[in-house]
């Protein structure tokens, strides 16, 4: 053998035993979810999604993303919109008022939006296409009709609790992982409370989708991060 090719035999050998090592540290630095942690898919409804009431662009993208996740994870809980006929957050609830407006109501400032999710209906009902076999909970958010309710632990009054806190530390859950619709509002407001309630917390942003309104996602990002809620992506976890 030449010294050339010697050379180059070595070099290769130096490469390849480098980009080894790179692979194993990468799948090393995956995040592992174990039984002390929960994956929360947020409001994946017929609401939404395109065809519904209030379509959030790119929401159907979500379900098999999550549904890939799902496998990850032993304990999965579900939320779902559950609104009455005539919900305080619905614009048509308001004379003169416009979807996307806002205005004051007795708990603070409140979205107005489409009539949407209304209890019982097919536009409320969750996406058919959602598979999520250890899914073991589901909490309705809105179904009180004089206030909203974004977050799946506190209503937007923020004194009404869920019971969803209460429910994962029972179990023994540690860290949460929020997938699902809205990033900057249903998802954002369970990140931060989630966070309040001293769950290590993670979003996973590709497994989300955005209304954005006026600004409202980088505003959702800045306060998520502020608070130490986790970005991540879900090639980010570990698969089953």
């Amino acid at each position: 053998m030449h010294d050339t090719q010697r050379r180059y035999l070595l070099k290769s050998t130096a490469a390849l035993s480098m980009l080894g090592a790179a692979g194993a540290l990468f799948a090393a630095s995956k995040i592992k979810p174990n039984d002390k942690s929960a994956l929360i898919v947020i409001d994946v409804q017929n609401c939404f999604v395109d065809g519904g009431t209030l379509p959030v662009k790119g929401g159907a993208e979500v379900v098999p993303v999550i549904n890939k996740l799902a496998e990850s994870f032993e304990n999965i809980v579900v939320t779902q919109d559950w609104h009455t006929q005539g919900h305080a957050s619905f614009a048509s609830a308001h004379a003169g008022q416009k979807p996307f407006s806002s205005i004051k109501l007795s708990y603070g400032n409140q979205v107005l939006w489409p009539d949407h999710c209304v209890q019982g209906t097919d536009d409320a009902a969750l996406h058919k296409d959602l598979k999520l076999p250890t899914a073991q909970v589901i909490i309705r958010k809105g179904f009180h009709k004089g206030v909203d309710s974004y977050s799946a632990f506190e209503e937007a009054d923020r004194k009404t609790a869920t019971g969803l806190g209460g429910y994962l530390k029972q179990r023994g859950i540690k860290t949460v992982y929020v997938a699902g619709l809205a990033t900057d509002f249903c998802v954002a407001w369970t990140a931060l409370d989630a966070r309040k309630a001293g769950f290590e917390v993670y979003v996973i942003e590709d497994a989300t989708r955005a209304i954005d309104l006026n600004g409202s996602l980088a505003a959702a990002w800045k306060q998520m991060t502020a608070k130490g809620v986790k970005r991540i992506q879900s090639a980010d976890i570990q698969t089953a």
